[in-house]
């Protein structure tokens, strides 16, 4: 009996109604708010959606990451039309709720400190970057920031100052805060070597700006858009122990890597070190937005009386769906599955690179994996428009992908981490379709 198929195209893509859609946009949405694939989603569920002209696709893109537990996840969905039906909101500060305090528990249990931690929420990303540097500027009493080259740390001014794209997310949007200092950082393939980006982090606290006046280190383990790029256990400990020296607070940006997708909850873990503080977003709530920073007690407990907070930080709505993901995280065991998810996307990928030489690299860890396409593997120049071909061939088969990285040349993989062994299959024998067709030409 032939295998059941999840993806399902029933019109051209885009089809009519979404094309009526997108229409309706142009005129009334501002434009820098573009659209990657010309569909319009009707419904998800788990790891594919449905578009509204009935085309049902395989999701790798994951909302940028925020679905490791899947699309409308029934028990997710569950705990939050509970909380929906007691109170939407109060402001935590205002009048306090329970699941605030249990979620805080049961982050500050699975989080990799050995001593004392606390944690607060806000709603993005971003706002956890911004408020991880407040938190380590009172503690502190500092005031610099130093981040890497190819780190993405939001969009708000601080966060944007932080993140090292220039376009599109930068360009014309400036100035930027001052104090933040950005260092090369550390990778196999194109480099510095992690002995190399220690060297240049150590030099810039003789050169640039002096250690007693930097508040926070603020690093991916594994860049996310910048391209899973991940980073030299000896660069990571470097870090550690620079921060060690000179009394600086070390913030481990998890907003991607976090949440199961690299086979551990926190990609940290994967180094045997601990952060000072850590931010989390995306897939903390299955999709609705919430963010934290968990970290050591001392630092936490720094910033004065209402010195952080906000009126919808910590929405109880969103953070009863956390808990559910808490939840599913732990019946369903997605962190083993984000490593047995990882093996098989990496063999694949490897395979790929043997046939094809566009593909220069594969990397990442867990189901954090990307290919990054060049135009040729001895000089390894990027080949961004043969990564957005392959994206667009890829769609157009039934399967959503990202690209990533600073030259726009990699392609990623957040794929829901419940997705079925079949789906995976399935999904990558679409990619391997668009590969073939791409690179034939």
């Amino acid at each position: 009996m032939a295998a059941t198929k999840s993806i399902e195209l029933r019109t051209a893509i885009p089809g009519p109604r979404s094309k009526e859609i997108l229409e309706r946009k142009r005129r009334v949405v501002a434009d820098p708010l573009s659209i990657l694939v010309p569909i319009v989603i009707e419904r998800g569920q788990g790891a594919t959606l449905t578009d509204v002209d009935g085309n049902t696709f395989i999701d790798f893109t994951g909302g940028v990451g925020c679905l490791n537990v899947g699309h409308a996840n029934p028990q997710v969905v569950d705990a939050v039309q509970e909380q929906a039906a007691k109170f939407f909101h109060t402001d935590f500060t205002v009048v306090p709720y329970e699941v605030y305090v249990e979620l805080a528990e049961r982050l500050v249990a699975a989080a990799p400190f050995s001593t004392p931690a606390k944690a607060a929420f806000f709603n993005s990303g971003a706002e956890a970057i911004e408020n991880a540097v407040k938190f380590a500027r009172a503690f502190t009493g500092r005031p610099a920031v130093i981040g890497f080259e190819g780190g993405f740390h939001g969009r708000t001014l601080l966060a944007l100052s932080l993140t090292s794209k220039t376009h599109p997310y930068k360009a014309g949007l400036g100035p930027f805060a001052p104090d933040v200092y950005r260092l090369p950082y550390p990778q196999d393939y194109r480099g510095p070597s992690g002995a190399a980006a220690l060297a240049a982090l150590e030099r810039a606290l003789l050169t640039t700006v002096a250690a007693e006046d930097v508040a926070a280190i603020v690093v991916e383990p594994v860049q996310g858009e910048g391209g899973f790029i991940v980073a030299p256990p000896e660069f990571v400990a470097g870090v550690r122990a620079i921060c060690d020296e000179h009394g600086i607070v070390l913030v481990v940006d998890e907003v991607q890597s976090g949440f199961g997708r690299t086979g551990r909850m926190f990609a940290i873990e994967h180094y045997g070190i601990e952060p000072d503080l850590i931010t989390i977003a995306k897939s903390i709530a299955g999709g609705l937005p919430l963010s934290g920073v968990i970290g050591v007690a001392e630092i936490m407990d720094s910033p004065g009386d209402s010195a952080v907070g906000g009126t919808f930080v910590g929405n109880p709505i969103a953070q009863a769906a956390a808990l559910a993901v808490l939840d599913v995280f732990e019946s369903e065991r997605l962190v083993d599955r984000a490593s047995a998810v990882g093996d098989v996307l990496r063999a694949r990928f490897l395979e790929w690179q043997d046939r094809w030489p566009e593909i220069g690299d594969v990397r990442g860890l867990g189901a954090m994996l990307a290919i990054e396409l060049v135009e040729d593997r001895e000089t390894k120049e990027p080949a961004g428009d043969l990564a957005s071909s392959v994206v667009e061939a890829a769609a157009e088969g039934g399967l959503l992908l990202l690209r990533a990285g600073v030259y726009g040349n990699c392609i990623r993989v957040l794929v829901p981490l419940v997705i079925s062994d079949a789906e995976l299959d399935e999904a990558l024998g679409v990619w391997e379709d668009a590969l073939e067709t791409t690179l034939a030409t």
